[in-house]
């Protein structure tokens, strides 16, 4: 790879803590793919990124704008499956589900499907990961890639004259509007984290309940308990499991003397089941003592879509899967297989259940 590891929980925070030495402008990092944009940059141009595109996923704005039409998605997914008795959760249920979530309401991309945002996640995020140089990953990235600069210039002429309230007319009508190819390129950023975060954390930790019936039944006798759900599957599973920065100094950590210019990973996968911190590391557990986490990173590049996954998930596509589907259980499927280090989590996740 290429850079040191941080794999410790309190020096990963340290790192986050000093965004002046671990800067997030790494030289050709998600460059390649996205372009230059927020994630990979650091203050002042981070914050005027940010501050432009975040407002439609603050908490208030997810709860009072999009929470309806999130859950009205949510039962027509489920409306389309509930007769057949068994599904792929990932394929048919969670994945469109984000995708729809995104290119409809947050983005306003209204002349992209939930298929074709889908679709250019997945090839985005292997392009971001594509450690191995592969040039077939590294096109179908690019053929993504485009794909989204030209639904972006086209939903920026219309948000222009009619302003909708999505992340896309609020980076063209912020107090320092953006320019066409930063909105492009910060698109194509919350495309690639906003499918495949709550998909992913939907599909660990409904495979995890699934095979944890006596959890799954405190859960469905205390709705409450989704939440912490939420935050012990983030935890156990990161479904990012890495992310670089750069060192703009020597600087010594973890009783190791770095020269500027070294590049350096934050493996969350690794920080967020460190002994130290978290007891039992390991081992799922929703009664665990509170304790942050850090799968949404921290400091200035805490996840932006963090309310917006956590109320998707958390609120209503568990609470809906198990509420709606009675007697939901797995098919122990040799298919369903987490992977990836990067991002993490289940290729699928095969049910059955009693049908209608």
């Amino acid at each position: 790879m290429g850079r040191h590891l941080l794999t410790r929980y309190d020096d990963i925070v340290h790192a986050e803590k000093l965004p002046e030495v671990f800067s997030s402008r790494e030289e050709g990092s998600l460059l390649r793919t996205v372009g230059p944009n927020m994630l990979r940059e650091d203050d002042p141009d981070h914050r005027r990124l940010r501050a432009a595109a975040e407002p439609p996923t603050r908490p208030r704005q997810v709860r009072d704008l999009w929470a309806g039409t999130f859950e009205r998605t949510a039962h027509e997914l489920l409306d389309r499956i509930a007769d057949r008795g068994e599904a792929d959760l990932i394929r048919d249920f969670a994945e469109p589900l984000v995708a729809a979530n995104l290119a409809l309401v947050l983005l306003g991309l209204r002349n992209a499907s939930a298929d074709d945002i889908a679709a250019w996640s997945r090839a985005m995020m292997d392009g971001n990961s594509n450690y191995a140089d592969d040039p077939d990953i590294w096109l179908r990235a690019e053929r993504a890639t485009r794909a989204i600069e030209e639904a972006v210039a086209e939903m920026v002429d219309i948000t222009r004259r009619e302003p909708d309230g999505s992340v896309i007319s609020s980076m063209v009508h912020a107090p320092e509007p953006m320019e066409l190819a930063e909105i492009q390129n910060n698109v194509k950023v919350v495309i690639g984290g906003g499918v495949n975060e709550p998909r992913d954390v939907f599909g660990v930790g409904a495979w995890a309940l699934l095979r944890r019936p006596d959890v799954l039944d405190r859960v469905l006798g205390d709705p409450g308990l989704w939440k912490r759900v939420f935050e012990e599957t983030a935890r156990w599973i990161s479904p990012i499991g890495m992310y670089p920065r750069q060192l703009t100094q020597d600087y010594e950590i973890a009783g190791v003397t770095l020269s500027a210019g070294s590049r350096v990973a934050l493996v969350i996968a690794s920080g967020n089941r460190d002994e130290a911190v978290f007891e039992r590391a390991d081992e799922f557990d929703v009664a665990r003592p509170h304790r942050p986490h850090l799968a949404f990173g921290g400091g200035p590049h805490f996840c932006m879509g963090a309310w917006v996954a956590r109320h998707e998930v958390s609120a209503l596509a568990w609470p809906l899967v198990f509420g709606r589907l009675k007697g939901l259980g797995p098919t122990d499927s040799a298919e369903d297989r987490l992977e990836g280090w990067v991002f993490r989590g289940l290729t699928s996740l095969n049910v059955t259940w009693q049908a209608a």
